[in-house]
């Protein structure tokens, strides 16, 4: 009867240590290995890659903001005028005599 007693105050640290045995056991026998995975998503793998390495290169060959200054930048009065921010020309450039 002692052993019972004994068995029942460890439950369950009896029953983790078989959920994590199970569990390691499905890792290691029922997932697939890793060289089938990298095998199935080399592709992905291989253009995430390439994206982050033009991603990277654009950036360090990106001129400064404040190099470009005198430079016009027709868009940005076009956004300008969409967006509202517009300012209005005096009322008497469009009088006519």
């Amino acid at each position: 009867m002692d052993i019972q007693q004994q068995l029942l105050k460890f439950r369950y640290h009896i029953g983790g240590a078989l959920l994590v045995s199970l569990s390691i056991f499905s890792v290691l026998f029922l997932a697939p290995r890793f060289l089938n995975i990298l095998a199935y998503f080399w592709p992905l793998f291989l253009s995430t890659a390439l994206f982050l390495a033009l991603v990277l290169f654009f950036a360090k060959t990106q001129t400064s903001p404040n190099s470009d200054a005198s430079i016009p930048k027709p868009a940005e009065e076009l956004l300008d005028f969409v967006a509202g921010h517009h300012h209005n020309p005096p009322l008497d450039a469009h009088k006519s005599d």
